[in-house]
């Protein structure tokens, strides 16, 4: 596997019963399997993003890997988080429309603290700790850890009406935005 390049994998769409497994543990971030597992994450991120001009953030369950990992890249490149835990979540919230790779057809109007504290290990296997994070890192990484444990953002939709056609939030994103505390633009810039 050393020497390369690993390919994209196929982004696992809602209902695929993979998405709905509680993630293991990573136990050794020196395994082969493990490292091939991240390097295909990382590229499978890299690819939704060139094709789709958006994505942050993508974990393991949904490309398959049962594992408690998540590859990261908020503009300054990629990273991992490796069995994140969060640490603590601020009493305020605020709601949003979040939207996921599983379901990049749709938008959902769900709640999410405000702040939270992440301690998650790094690629050679250090302890790390992301603490009091914005509040776009925050919503992020707690829909991220959400997947590891089977849970999506359909799952914290707040009422009948809180899950969108993206095709129809985007003809009328005013509309939507007038729904929530919070607005992401859903769009980044894809990586050269």
């Amino acid at each position: 596997m050393s020497g390369e390049s690993v390919k994209a994998a196929k982004v696992l769409l809602l209902g695929d019963p993979a998405l709905r497994r509680k993630s293991r543990p990573v136990d050794s971030v020196a395994g082969a399997d493990f490292r091939y597992d991240r390097d295909r994450l990382h590229a499978t991120l890299e690819a939704f993003r060139a094709e789709h001009g958006f994505g942050r953030a993508i974990s393991a369950p949904q490309i398959g890997v049962a594992q408690r990992f998540i590859a990261v890249n908020l503009g300054d490149g990629p990273f991992t988080l490796i069995n994140p835990e969060i640490t603590w979540a601020s009493a305020e919230t605020f709601t949003m429309w979040d939207d996921c790779m599983s379901f990049p057809f749709l938008l959902v109007r769900v709640r999410r603290h405000r702040s939270i504290s992440v301690r998650y290990l790094d690629d050679d296997g250090a302890v790390r700790v992301m603490d009091r994070l914005d509040q776009a890192t925050a919503e992020l990484l707690q829909h991220e850890i959400d997947h590891l444990d089977g849970v999506l953002a359909v799952d914290h939709a707040l009422d009948a009406d809180a899950i969108v056609s993206r095709e129809v939030f985007e003809q009328n994103p005013e509309w939507f935005a007038d729904k929530v505390d919070y607005v992401i633009t859903p769009t980044v810039s894809a990586p050269a």
